[in-house]
């Protein structure tokens, strides 16, 4: 095979595209087996690889589980030879959208569902909205975690498989709104109670990190240098190329494997106990903010696989390079 412009069949192409796609597939597949090991109790993968007795049969399963994420990558690209690294990495960016789009609606369902709750158990009208064994149930977060919150996510992802707006600035002006009452209620109307401030850093927590790799989609992080504005665009791609996989891949790998490795990761842990925070009655949200370090690095690993194609391509000097909102800020 021999290198082209225009996108056609080659060995350089098929082998990138592979790489994009086997690294996202594989990320959901840690994922996958990560609920399955820690969640509903399957031996784990390294326990099938090492052997160890019992482990076999659900071993296999989560194994074939990160088998069939290579081969998903390998069949996929393969159905489709001559498809462009440019068209390959708008198809990355929008699994990125998808579930930063999907965050976004979660965190907005959860928080305003979870803040009423929290001001009706407050105020003590839970038991008459809800009934008495209804309302103590809802007073312990692993009630409210999956029969509250986990239900809000599912039709938060049906949302956002129907919608194709970010909806950052949304959120930005929500976390103003619900700052904003917290002045009014305390200065005004002397009431303050713990859920409202749980509200606020439940926001911004989602914004700051989920708006990430969209900035990182359209060029916005800031970039400390003295050099990279100056190279032509075969040079930034190289860099950019260089820099998904050494710095941003990498990074994610880590964040990933020391957040969810083990039962008592700082990941892990508060999602299986339904961490809540010391404010007695305050938001149970604080264990699906410690998810939120899982899904910045999941949306930046799937972003930053499209970044490489879209370096690659950049220093092959592809054509139809994409144009952005707004130009890159240095």
């Amino acid at each position: 095979m021999t290198e082209n412009m225009a996108g056609e069949a080659t060995g350089t192409t098929i082998a990138a595209r592979i790489f994009a796609w086997g690294v996202t597939f594989v990320t959901f597949a840690f994922l996958i087996n990560n609920i399955l090991t820690f969640w509903f109790g399957f031996p784990g993968f390294l326990q099938f690889v090492r052997g160890n007795g019992g482990a076999t049969a659900l071993g296999l399963i989560q194994a074939l589980i990160y088998l069939a994420a290579l081969a998903g990558a390998v069949i996929l690209v393969l159905r489709d030879t001559n498809r462009s690294l440019r068209l390959e990495c708008l198809s990355l960016y929008a699994v990125t959208a998808y579930i930063i789009r999907a965050s976004f609606w979660a965190v907005l369902l959860v928080g305003l569902a979870d803040m009423t709750v929290s001001f009706l158990r407050v105020e003590g009208l839970l038991p008459t909205v809800f009934g008495e064994d209804l309302a103590k149930e809802l007073g312990r977060s692993a009630f409210r975690g999956p029969f509250v919150h986990y239900p809000l996510i599912v039709v938060a992802m049906i949302i956002a498989a129907l919608t194709r707006s970010l909806a950052f600035i949304w959120l930005a002006l929500l976390v103003v709104v619900a700052e904003l009452l917290i002045v009014f209620a305390r200065f005004i109307f002397s009431y303050e109670q713990a859920f409202m401030g749980d509200l606020v850093r439940f926001w911004y927590g989602a914004l700051f990190l989920f708006a990430s790799a969209y900035t990182l989609i359209e060029e916005g992080h800031v970039r400390v240098d003295v050099l990279y504005s100056g190279f032509q665009d075969r040079n930034k791609g190289l860099v950019n190329m260089v820099g998904s996989v050494v710095l941003g891949i990498l990074l994610c790998v880590v964040i990933l494997a020391t957040g969810m490795w083990g039962k008592s990761n700082v990941i892990n842990s508060p999602l299986l106990s339904y961490e809540v925070s010391q404010s007695g009655f305050g938001m149970y949200v604080k264990y699906l903010m410690s998810g939120f370090l899982a899904i910045f690095a999941v949306s930046m690993m799937v972003q930053f696989c499209g970044y490489f194609l879209e370096g690659l391509a950049d220093y092959r000097g592809d054509p139809d390079k994409r144009k952005l909102e707004s130009d890159p800020v240095h």
